[in-house]
């Protein structure tokens, strides 16, 4: 018969040194819990199981952890066990002052959404349902594609909300817009590409990402049209964010939009089109994808990053058919691939009719976000101009003529607040008149007010400084 604390037991590694055992025991506790590998509120095993694990006498455990107890290592209750305490004695270098944390406590820097509102319920539902729904299969080693019930999906609801022209067979799922542009990347510069377009303003990353791939990015200005197609002479490919630039929050207008699609007809290169908030639009009903005019000629990029948490990693491409398989062989490399589980959810998110659902709430309350912004802005700094206003989950506030972005932001680091200056986001010689990048997506609901009103006293001290100066 099997010893019942056997099914009660957790692995625990000690390695016992020395003599006696019970000392030996101890001195292994305390260094798993002051080395961090034992966390505070971490649960021992039962003293039973525990023994017969180390293949010594229960006592001899029984009395180590009373002796732990006592020096204020661990903590024991009846009913809940032993446990690692909240505080245990000082470790021996107490005496240095802790690095001090780079985080402040509020944060208004764009490319993220409210994590706060992520639709806990609709999630666990949605996964409970699609547990039980699956077949035994789903949860083996599946087509590196992604499972076929999210890629059916996610061609009707991107067929349907985006505009996109595809078929199920023409998407692969990735782990987010970061793997997917990787993705390409190398499967482009092993097809010869050298050179690739990318807007004057974006995400740096995304440039330096470009460049560890072999292919040398080119800026193309963005004007109040969206990127310009004038300098398209010797790129491969081009990266563009259409349906909203970012960061500066223009929509490529129609005749770029075709002028873009019959470049690449005409010359075989590649437009990667990453749609990466393409839902939320507050004039109007969201701009379609580019990817419609030209599906054989431009790959296109989404996430649910935006829609739903950075924390889901869960992205997906449609590509051209003669790239669906390089691009596909050459995910079945990468180590970190999307859980199966979390495909499954998504899937039935979508499905149910959930995902729309939020977000179709996440639009609004944005869109209130921005409307209260643009309220304490008009009050706080009435001179200044705001732009991109239209769609997103930013917008950005130029700055007084002669004003220097970083000095606002530490400006702002002062009050508790993280800002970004327009700056951070250009290519090298791309320059523009100064400029924030407000991200009114970014707090949690209950922190929005305060972070508003931080970023306005910053803005009514420059304008304070700047009557001075005159």
């Amino acid at each position: 018969m099997t010893d019942h604390w056997a099914n009660f037991g957790l692995d625990l590694h000690l390695d016992l040194q020395g003599s006696p055992v019970r000392a030996g025991l101890e001195d292994s506790l305390r260094t798993a819990i002051q080395g961090g590998r034992l966390a505070a509120g971490s649960l021992l095993p039962p003293t039973r199981a525990l023994a017969a694990d180390l293949g010594i006498a229960r006592n001899t455990v029984a009395e180590a952890y009373g002796q732990l107890v006592a020096e204020g290592w661990l903590v024991a209750r009846q009913g809940s066990g032993t446990r690692v305490a909240a505080q245990g004695p000082e470790p021996e270098n107490a005496s240095e002052p802790a690095a001090p944390s780079r985080r402040l406590p509020y944060d208004l820097r764009a490319g993220h959404p409210d994590v706060g509102s992520f639709p806990r319920a609709a999630w666990l539902a949605a996964a409970r349902a699609a547990v039980n729904a699956a077949p035994s299969e789903a949860f083996g080693y599946s087509d590196p594609r992604g499972l076929p019930v999210l890629r059916s999906a996610l061609a009707a609801y991107l067929a349907r909300a985006r505009g996109v022209r595809v078929t199920p067979e023409r998407i692969v799922v990735c782990s987010g817009f970061t793997q997917g542009l990787w993705l390409l990347g190398t499967v482009l510069h092993a097809r010869g590409a050298r050179r690739v377009g990318v807007e004057s303003h974006g995400h740096r990353q995304h440039r330096d990402l470009l460049a560890q791939c072999g292919l040398a990015p080119s800026a193309l200005p963005v004007d109040g049209s969206g990127a310009t197609p004038d300098e398209l002479g010797g790129l491969d490919a081009v990266l563009l964010t259409p349906a909203h630039q970012f960061p500066l929050g223009v929509a490529l207008d129609p005749a770029r939009r075709a002028e873009f699609t019959r470049w690449a007809a005409g010359t075989g290169a590649l437009l990667v089109e990453d749609d990466y908030d393409g839902e939320f639009r507050y004039d109007r009903r969201p701009i379609g994808a580019v990817q419609a005019l030209a599906p054989e000629h431009v790959a296109y990029l989404g996430t649910a990053s935006k829609t739903l948490a950075p924390g889901v990693r869960l992205g997906w491409m449609v590509l051209p058919q003669e790239l669906v398989r390089p691009v596909t062989e050459r995910l079945a490399t990468v180590a970190v691939q999307t859980s199966a589980l979390d495909q499954l959810t998504l899937a039935e998110l979508i499905r149910s009719g959930a995902y729309d659902k939020h977000v179709r709430r996440s639009r609004l309350a944005y869109r209130r976000r921005l409307e209260r912004l643009l309220g304490v802005l008009g009050r706080a700094a009435p001179e200044l101009t705001t732009a991109g206003l239209a769609a997103g989950l930013h917008t950005i506030l130029e700055l007084p003529a002669g004003s220097e972005e970083d000095d606002v932001a530490r400006a702002a680091a002062a009050r508790g607040l993280a800002v970004e200056g327009l700056g951070h986001y250009a290519a090298p010689g791309h320059d523009r008149g100064p400029a924030l990048v407000i991200g009114y997506a970014t707090p949690p609901q209950h922190a929005y007010s305060s972070a508003l009103a931080r970023l306005a006293a910053t803005l009514e001290g420059l304008q304070g400084g700047s009557r001075r100066d005159h």
